[in-house]
């Protein structure tokens, strides 16, 4: 199967567009996690309480590499239990927001599809072809580029003009013509802080999948956002992180996360189907 067709039968399945981020900041973990433990023993249970908690209501995670790897080799081993700890009725995203040249994007894609086993990996567009190539070229993988971020910073390159078109939709087109021709599937990021260009990338590229951050805490609208992206499954995954990762900072973080990620699955459900 196609990562789109795995994503599509995925989110029938369960009814969810909802991609919960991990973003583990340890300042922020509940003090019943981190007392007694170190710092990735303390990311490695919290996860796993949150995982088995929200896991009714997620068609994806997205485990987001700096977090780890702020914390060495012992980060590094939390990264990979916490991959092992998805449910096989999720997909699992790698924002490691990787972009190198061609030999060594090679065996960053090898450490993130072989490896590690994700499904998808965001990918930096900037040094063009040959950067992103190596994630494509994995059949029933993801290679999922970098078009218009949610960032405020985004629009400093993003929203420039070259040829009368904006440098996210060159961007995006050429995602997917790279695409055209390799076994893997791309799949763009386009944040929920602006619906204009969420528009304009899905009017451009009408059955690539959107990673689409920036609801939640960045104030992003879901319903101004699914009606540029659209409603049906295999298209979006709708990401949130802190507003579901940080519901309380109490010993009952897992079920405010689970409430939280429910009430989320159930406003894009509503909004889908009105």
């Amino acid at each position: 199967m196609t990562f789109s067709e795995r994503l599509t039968q995925i989110q029938e399945n369960k009814r969810s567009l909802l991609c919960i981020g991990l973003d583990p900041d340890i300042d922020r973990l509940p003090a019943s996690i981190r007392d007694g433990r170190s710092s990735a023993d303390a990311i490695v249970a919290f996860h796993a309480a949150l995982i088995a908690a929200t896991a009714p209501y997620a068609c994806a995670y997205k485990i987001n590499f700096a977090f780890f790897e702020a914390h060495g080799a012992a980060g590094w081993e939390a990264l990979q239990q916490t991959r092992a700890l998805l449910p096989p009725d999720t997909l699992a995203i790698a924002d490691a927001k990787r972009g190198d040249i061609g030999n060594s994007a090679q065996f960053y894609a090898r450490s993130v599809f072989e490896t590690m086993d994700f499904d998808a990996c965001t990918v930096s567009p900037y040094m063009g072809r040959d950067s992103v190539a190596p994630f494509l070229a994995y059949p029933g993988k993801a290679a999922i580029i970098l078009a218009r971020t949610s960032n405020a910073g985004g629009a400093d390159l993003q929203e420039l003009e070259a040829e009368g078109k904006k440098i996210y939709l060159h961007t995006a087109l050429l995602a997917r013509q790279w695409a055209e021709d390799l076994p893997g599937e791309a799949g763009l990021v386009v944040g929920a802080t602006n619906a204009v260009p969420v528009h304009a990338i899905r009017s451009a590229c009408p059955t690539l999948p959107f990673l689409i951050p920036g609801v939640g805490t960045q104030g992003g609208d879901p319903r101004k956002i699914l009606d540029a992206a659209g409603h049906a499954y295999g298209l979006n995954l709708i990401n949130s992180s802190r507003q579901i990762l940080y519901a309380s900072s109490g010993p009952d973080f897992a079920d405010a996360a689970a409430r939280e990620a429910a009430a989320l699955r159930d406003h894009l459900r509503e909004i889908q189907s009105p």
